[in-house]
């Protein structure tokens, strides 16, 4: 009867995965350079992981310097923003997360993994609509704690997330973060008053 994966192993094996494709990319990706990097062999990663693709996508859903998973963290520890200031901070806060330099390093391939997963759905899986996906909820719940309707909560949580995405997508083109600082804080701008009515 064979062992069962060792999950410190495997654990460690996907912490070095990560730091690997965050260097070099999704392009040319392939197992046998990957695992002589790693110090391991293609075989060995198969038996951990099944395939490439799954490896890479379940690397990057354990980094724990994830923006979401932080936010989650801040929301447990401060509790739900109880009102439009609140929220505002809130979001200015989830905003300059994404000032930290690992994280920013890692959103190059976040976007070609999430764009991969649209052109090539049978690799990657959805992982494109997961993330949308848990930013919104994640919205959403925000916003029907300050007294909206479902349906309300629901469409600024998308508006937020979505305006969100692209303002992070465009300074990866031009660099311009700067304008994409200002930018975001004008979205907030345009959208603050809406928050005060709940109805």
């Amino acid at each position: 009867m064979p062992r069962p994966p060792d999950p410190a192993k495997r654990r460690d094996l996907l912490d070095r995965v990560r730091e690997y494709v965050m260097r070099n990319g999704l392009a040319d990706l392939s197992l046998r350079p990957l695992a002589k990097a790693l110090d391991t062999s293609d075989r060995m990663l198969l038996y951990y992981f099944g395939t490439k693709e799954r490896m890479v996508a379940e690397a990057l859903d354990i980094y724990e310097r994830r923006p979401l998973l932080r936010t989650r963290e801040l929301l447990r520890t401060i509790g739900s923003p109880a009102g439009p200031a609140d929220l505002r901070r809130f979001m200015e806060e989830v905003w300059r997360q994404f000032s930290d330099p690992e994280v920013r390093a890692a959103l190059p391939l976040y976007f070609e993994i999430m764009s991969a997963s649209v052109l090539h759905p049978g690799r990657y899986g959805p992982v494109m609509r997961g993330i949308v996906t848990e930013w919104t909820l994640l919205f959403t719940s925000v916003f029907r704690d300050l007294g909206m309707t479902q349906e309300r909560a629901r469409v600024q949580a998308t508006l937020l997330t979505d305006a969100s995405l692209g303002l992070l997508i465009a300074p990866l083109a031009d660099g311009h973060w700067d304008r994409a600082h200002e930018a975001f804080h004008a979205l907030l701008d345009s959208l603050e008053p809406g928050w005060r009515t709940t109805a």
